[in-house]
């Protein structure tokens, strides 16, 4: 993909984020084609933002019905947008889920998550959100499924290339305290403390990772 590179701006509906967004969805797609349930089941994304991956994943997975959220409901008119532009039937209208706001998580006595999903966020989040999302995911996942977190990050403490540490240190150098890259390590030991097991840690294009976190069958 040649197209230029926009300049950084994490806004759901930026143009830097449509490209991130176009540049990466069919490596994440084929991932998704080897994990998800080959049987019918429910596909939570975290921070749907402008709906451009859910709405790109769902027509490849009839037998699965996606759930768009976000915490920022301004979204929401793009995602169904974008529903209805693609005539997408296996797709429920984005509902409001704030990670720090354990209110807004939905009933697991109404609806649990075969898999859930987070897509290039904690970049430009604190790293309390990534705790969020491993404590929605306890919460929500059915036993057996699995967590499925995709994006740039540390291991161990070190970059594990000098194209991230260069876009950590763009991140920072916006002056925004909780912009950076966060370690697989810390995400791991949270999941830990919420009952999720790192279960592979999949290299992926432009130096990016796929992180999968499995909550036991019992």
């Amino acid at each position: 993909m040649n197209e230029e590179k926009p300049q950084l701006d994490p806004h759901p509906l930026s143009t830097y984020v449509a490209w991130a967004g176009k540049r990466n969805r069919d490596a994440i797609l084929a991932v998704l084609r080897e994990q998800l349930p080959e049987s019918d089941g429910h596909v939570l994304e975290i921070a749907s933002g402008s709906g451009m991956h859910l709405s790109y994943f769902a027509p490849h997975f009839k037998h699965l019905c996606f759930h768009p959220s976000d915490v920022d409901e301004s979204v929401f008119d793009n995602i169904k947008q974008l529903k209805q532009e693609k005539g997408i039937e296996n797709m429920r209208d984005p509902v409001k889920l704030d990670l720090l706001d354990q209110q807004t998580w939905s009933n697991p006595l109404e609806q649990l998550f075969d898999v859930i999903i987070s897509i290039n966020i904690l970049q430009v989040a604190p790293f309390e959100v990534g705790e969020g999302i491993v404590q929605c995911s306890a919460k929500l996942l059915k036993p057996g499924g699995f967590l499925y977190m995709y994006g740039p990050f540390k291991v161990n403490g070190e970059f594990s290339s000098p194209s991230n540490e260069e876009f950590d240190r763009q991140l920072r150098s916006a002056g925004v305290p909780f912009w950076g890259l966060k370690d697989v390590a810390d995400l791991t030991a949270a999941a830990k403390e919420n009952g999720l097991t790192l279960k592979d840690k999949l290299d992926m294009p432009t130096n990016n990772f796929s992180l999968l976190f499995s909550k036991p069958l019992t």
